[in-house]
């Protein structure tokens, strides 16, 4: 049940990523793959600046953050 309610999260912050970066999107499997790995990018960086959410909202919003900086740089990469 976990691996599908991460799933579900993945995909909404994926999507919810790619409309606040105003982008052509990578699907709907890019979207939970971003999603996904965004979260674990987000809460490496704001771990390691001590910076760790303790609610349900704190890790939403670190979640989405770690997205957005994965959407950045793979645009980075896919225009070089």
């Amino acid at each position: 049940m976990e691996i599908l309610y991460a799933l579900l999260v993945g995909a909404v912050i994926g999507w919810l990523a790619g409309v606040i970066m105003k982008g052509g999107g990578f699907g709907v499997v890019g979207n939970i793959i971003i999603g996904i790995l965004g979260s674990m990018l987000g809460h490496f960086i704001f771990g390691a600046l001590g910076l760790a959410a303790n609610n349900t909202l704190g890790r939403l919003l670190v979640s989405l953050g770690g997205a957005v900086l994965l959407i950045m740089i793979l645009r980075t990469f896919k225009k070089a």
